[in-house]
């Protein structure tokens, strides 16, 4: 006799279901964008990329700063700014704002957008970043590079500690909670490596 757990079919259906909702997301992007970079045309490398939270774009290595950008890459943010698609709007919007030349400038103060897509270029996004670099999302497991004492608390996180299913910080880059020895504490993004 098999006994199935009714819980574990639910989770499996529930994880197809979000794989088949970010497959077809993907598929949308790759037709909307005609299969090419939605900045650049680039056909390399291509990926979705998430701007903001609401906003994703389909988007090469380059103009995801992964790989290094050849001279005179950047001037392919001219004919993007003039694209219809927020993402591609606030990804060039902010893209042109980290540069420093006068065509950048110029580019960004005769962009066309919407107030509430406008907005969200504007908006700084919060990364967290550990010790290294490492972009750090809510769930994820750090380890401590470093003794913390924990004030108020009498005890010292130790070095190598892993804190499991940390939360992040919305107002600051360089704080994470997360749980040590059954405390809920705040710790600096500084001490911490992603595991």
């Amino acid at each position: 006799m098999v006994t199935v757990d009714v819980r574990q079919q639910r989770s499996h259906y529930r994880v197809d279901l979000i794989v088949e909702a970010i497959v077809s997301n993907i598929d949308e992007l790759r037709a909307r964008a005609g299969n090419v970079c939605e900045i650049c045309g680039g056909t390399q490398d291509l990926d979705r990329v998430e701007i903001t939270t609401e906003d994703t774009a389909f988007l090469c290595s380059i103009c995801t700063e992964i790989t290094p950008a050849p001279a005179g890459h950047w001037r392919a943010l001219e004919g993007a700014a003039w694209s219809v698609e927020p993402a591609v709007q606030i990804a060039v919007w902010r893209k042109l704002d980290g540069l420093s030349e006068a065509w950048a400038t110029d580019a960004q103060s005769n962009m066309m957008m919407e107030p509430d897509v406008a907005a969200r270029a504007a908006a700084v996004p919060i990364v967290h970043r550990d010790a290294h670099g490492a972009v750090l999302s809510a769930g994820d497991t750090v380890v401590l590079i470093k003794d913390l004492p924990v004030k108020g608390a009498g005890f010292t996180a130790k070095r190598g500690t892993a804190v499991r299913s940390i939360s992040l910080v919305a107002d600051n880059a360089g704080h994470i909670e997360g749980r040590v020895e059954s405390q809920r504490i705040v710790i600096l993004t500084e001490f911490v490596k992603k595991k």
